[in-house]
């Protein structure tokens, strides 16, 4: 599970003495126990589509706080956050191209905006952007 790939990483960072890259792997992993108990209270099992979401959502949480000290003129904590980032993005599946988006849409029988757009949020979880999917379509559907 992508829980214990993350764990996993902690570990070596830690004993690599790489205090940025463990902490933002151990907050990450904070969130993913905090997602996990409001999954188990709706009596649900924590999944790694779960565990993919809390990542995007730690990756954006860090790429906006690298463009607040970007705009301080931080340059040593840029370079901490990019270092960080990266940690979090080798456990993010490869999102999606447009031209992959539009070759699934083209085999879909039924091309209404809910219907893909309910298909790709079952099918593709964590692997896609849904804002690029609804504009694929858009362009898909001569909108």
């Amino acid at each position: 599970m992508l829980r214990d790939e993350i764990k996993s990483a902690r570990i070596a960072a830690m004993k690599a003495h790489d205090k940025s890259v463990s902490g933002v792997l151990s907050v990450v992993l904070n969130k993913i126990m905090l997602a996990e108990i409001e999954i188990r209270a709706k009596g649900g099992e924590l999944k790694d589509a779960d565990v993919v979401q809390v990542l995007q959502k730690s990756e954006k949480e860090l790429l906006d706080e690298r463009a607040g000290f970007e705009k301080a003129g931080r340059a040593d904590r840029v370079e901490d956050l990019n270092r960080q980032i990266e940690a979090v993005k080798a456990f993010l599946p490869k999102m999606l191209s447009e031209e992959e988006i539009s070759a699934v849409i083209s085999g879909l029988d039924d091309k209404s905006v809910p219907a893909v757009m309910r298909y790709f949020k079952s099918e593709y979880a964590g692997k896609c952007d849904m804002r690029t999917v609804s504009e694929v379509l858009k362009k898909f559907n001569g909108q």
